[in-house]
């Protein structure tokens, strides 16, 4: 005659794989809430004016190419990307501000420290081959 219920190795298995499907739930949660914080910054980027656009996606193509392990998500409206959960750096658009430049800046997350005194935000104007590289070696830093 068959004992009622599961053995404990049964028991195990079963608790096992409801945790595996916890985690994938929690996982799919997040996935797609990271999914849902980079089309934001899409968006934010493709409602900018022509300039700024032409150099907000520049600045997001520079940041997913150099540092694929930020994040990221809008902040107050403009692309920022982020490490751990907390802002590294940010992109603003000169139209929404109502000033001349576009810039882009670091938090105080970014391991960009020299001395006693750095910059921590920076016009942008156009992005030329310099300029492209200057971007490339501070988001570099940035991370590291």
């Amino acid at each position: 005659m068959a004992e009622a219920g599961l053995s404990a190795a049964e028991q195990a298995a079963v608790k096992a794989r409801a945790a595996e499907l916890r985690e994938e739930k929690k996982n799919a949660g997040a996935a797609a809430k990271r999914e849902q914080a980079r089309q934001g910054v899409l968006d934010a980027i493709e409602v900018m004016s022509g300039h700024d656009r032409d150099l907000a996606r520049r600045f997001h193509a520079i940041i997913t190419e150099e540092a694929p392990q930020l994040e990221p998500k809008t902040w107050y409206g403009m692309p920022a990307y982020s490490l751990d959960g907390k802002t590294l750096c940010f992109f603003k658009a000169s139209a929404k501000f109502g000033v001349r430049y576009a810039t882009f800046g670091f938090s105080d997350v970014a391991n960009l420290d020299n001395g006693d005194l750095w910059p921590t935000d920076f016009a942008l104007v156009e992005f030329t081959p310099e300029v492209e590289q200057a971007v490339r070696v501070l988001i570099a830093k940035a991370v590291n």
